[in-house]
């Protein structure tokens, strides 16, 4: 392979990479996000064997967005931690998009000179505070932090506030609605579409088994996973418990980035060294509600076109896969907008996926960098590709990885001609007011703690094409009927009340 980038001394490399997960301490021993982050930062400097010495260069200081613990500043605490001085302190937007799209800035802005050495980090430690909570142990952790950081990323609210009135607010009520269109789509019966599912998580769950940070280390069938039990109760119709992200988690990771000259002034070994051969970024319509459909993503193709074309391959020459997978329609939809036939043999992902290997609020896909470039080093000449989304399948960020630079230099596309062009796709209008003969285009039946069925959410289409947002009537026999068979296409009456409104099929 050609050294053509490597001769290039502002070319962006990954050099150190730090991971933690902490297992069941009780509360009051536990580190806290805080400690954690210097903890897999100490980690990612002596994985670039270079250790403490390293990180006093550090000169670009990027925090993932904490939301497990209510620091004021946390990269001014992690560098009085770390005794560092940094040129700049960067705190991230929510998003689990962020840790790909950190890594994506600061490659151009190492690349123009603007950075020498940059750590990212992050970390979330809920399950200690839920712990704590339940236990009611009072956490000492640390709060303060000097000075507001420089916030970094789109601030924007996943959701609008028509979608929080009709309940459409949270993953587990969102993410099924992309899952029961697929399958829908795909002409697929529930009986199927729930063992396609299964036999899909399963192989996620393999890998996690292997995977010694993952939180969950059992490999589990696909009967397993996709059968209702007690242990396994429908959260989201079609998607019980095991389908779901974990975010009862204590994870952390970090990366460190320089280039190529900087690397050799600081001595770090080049079998450390990861070439970031393209990145892109996009994101889809903002909100929910406004999606061009349910079962694509312009954007995940768009990104995903960014980082190949940048690094020159096509998506079959990438060894290595980590696809975003909070829920099963991610994995499936950014597998199928980056061309990946659905009988690939390649594993889609490298830690086990967000249910199985543990989804620590926006900084998985730092854990899915760390993992591919130790897949990367351990095969020099192999090429990972890590995919990050945030909110809800909105936006998204794209990686490709490898141990040995590739022909050329690095180069990344600007995102925002073609960002203009998605933001301009046409979509159905919404109807904030819908009334009359209507039928379902996606939906979801959420379920309480018990698994019992108790609101029906509906995506629907009027006569004329509008779309509109609404609930079903809470009569069991309605909701039960909406789970038994294909209830996508189901035409019924729309009615608006008190700026609410109501689908009944019957």
């Amino acid at each position: 392979m050609s050294r053509g980038a490597g001769s290039d001394d502002r070319t962006p490399i990954l050099v150190g990479a730090g991971q933690l997960t902490q297992r069941e301490v009780p509360p009051a021993e536990a580190l806290e996000p805080l400690a954690m982050m210097e903890e897999v930062a100490r980690r990612a400097a002596d994985d670039a064997r270079a250790g403490a010495a390293l990180l006093a260069r550090i000169d670009s200081l990027a925090v993932v967005n904490v939301f497990c613990w209510p620091y004021a500043s946390p990269p001014r605490l992690l560098a009085e931690r770390l005794g560092i001085h940094p040129a700049e302190e960067l705190y991230t937007t929510v998003g689990g998009s962020t840790p790909q799209w950190l890594v994506n800035e600061t490659a151009a802005r190492i690349a123009s000179g603007r950075v020498g050495l940059a750590l990212l980090a992050g970390a979330e430690a809920v399950r200690t505070v839920m712990r704590a909570r339940k236990a009611r142990v009072r956490l000492r952790w640390s709060s303060g932090g000097q000075g507001p950081p420089s916030i970094v990323g789109d601030a924007r609210d996943g959701t609008s506030e028509h979608e929080v009135e009709h309940g459409f607010m949270l993953p587990t009520q969102i993410y099924p609605l992309f899952e029961n269109a697929l399958r829908a789509r795909a002409g697929r019966g529930l009986d199927d579409h729930a063992a396609m599912l299964g036999a899909l998580c399963s192989r996620l769950s393999a890998v996690a088994a292997n995977n010694p940070y993952a939180w969950f280390r059992d490999a589990r069938s696909a009967d397993e996973i996709a059968t209702i039990a007690s242990a396994n109760r429908m959260i989201g119709f079609p998607y019980p418990k095991m389908m779901n992200a974990i975010i009862e988690v204590d994870q952390a990771a970090a990366v460190l980035m320089t280039s190529v000259a900087e690397a050799r002034a600081l001595g770090i070994p080049q079998d450390r060294w990861v070439y970031l051969w393209g990145t892109g970024q996009a994101h889809d319509r903002w909100f929910v509600s406004e999606r061009v459909d349910y079962t694509s993503s312009p954007a995940i193709r768009e990104a995903g076109r960014q980082a190949l074309d940048a690094a020159g391959i096509a998506v079959d020459r990438v060894d290595h896969l980590d696809l975003y997978s909070c829920f099963p329609a991610a994995v499936q939809i950014g597998r199928d907008m980056l061309g990946i036939a659905a009988d690939d043999p390649r594993p889609l992902t490298v830690t086990g996926g967000l249910p199985y290997f543990g989804g620590p609020g926006n900084n998985y896909s730092m854990h899915a960098i760390a993992e591919t470039m130790d897949r990367v080093r351990a095969r020099p000449g192999s090429i990972g590709l890590v995919t990050a989304l945030g909110w809800y399948l909105t936006k998204h960020a794209v990686g490709i990885y490898c141990a040995a630079p590739k022909d050329g230099p690095f180069v990344r596309e600007d995102p925002a001609p073609r960002q203009a062009l998605l933001d301009a796709a046409p979509a159905p209008p919404l109807e904030r007011e819908p009334a009359g003969p209507a039928r379902i285009e996606t939906f979801t039946v959420l379920h309480d703690r018990e698994g019992a069925p108790m609101r029906g959410l509906v995506v629907g289409r009027l006569d004329e094409g509008r779309r509109f947002l609404a609930a079903t009537p809470d009569d069991p026999d309605v909701l039960a009927g909406l789970e038994a068979r294909e209830a996508i296409g189901l035409r019924g009456r729309v009615e608006t009340h008190d700026g609410t409104g109501c689908f009944d099929p019957r």
